[in-house]
């Protein structure tokens, strides 16, 4: 897969209310495609996925860690950002 991790990244409204309500952020969004290794996902998208510390509650449980993992595609010179998963443990 080819990876271009410097192109412009975008939010759609649904990428940036899935971030929000899933327990995470730009930033950490951000970090994932840049940082972690792209891999195709359904549709035709792609996916990445990045492990940050998280030593905090969520839906009343404690967490040491979370996964951020965004879903995007490549499309006119930048990544557009569909929705993102957040995984706890």
């Amino acid at each position: 897969m080819l990876e271009n991790k410097k192109l412009p990244i975008h939010f759609t409204a649904h990428a940036l209310d899935s971030a929000r309500k899933r327990g995470t952020n730009q930033e950490e969004v951000r970090s994932a495609i840049q940082g972690a290794q792209w891999r195709a996902a359904k549709l035709g998208r792609i996916e990445a996925e990045m492990e940050f510390p998280y030593n905090g509650y969520w839906n009343n449980r404690y967490y040491q860690s979370k996964t951020v993992s965004p879903v995007f595609i490549v499309e006119n010179e930048e990544i557009i950002v569909i929705t993102v998963y957040c995984f706890y443990y």
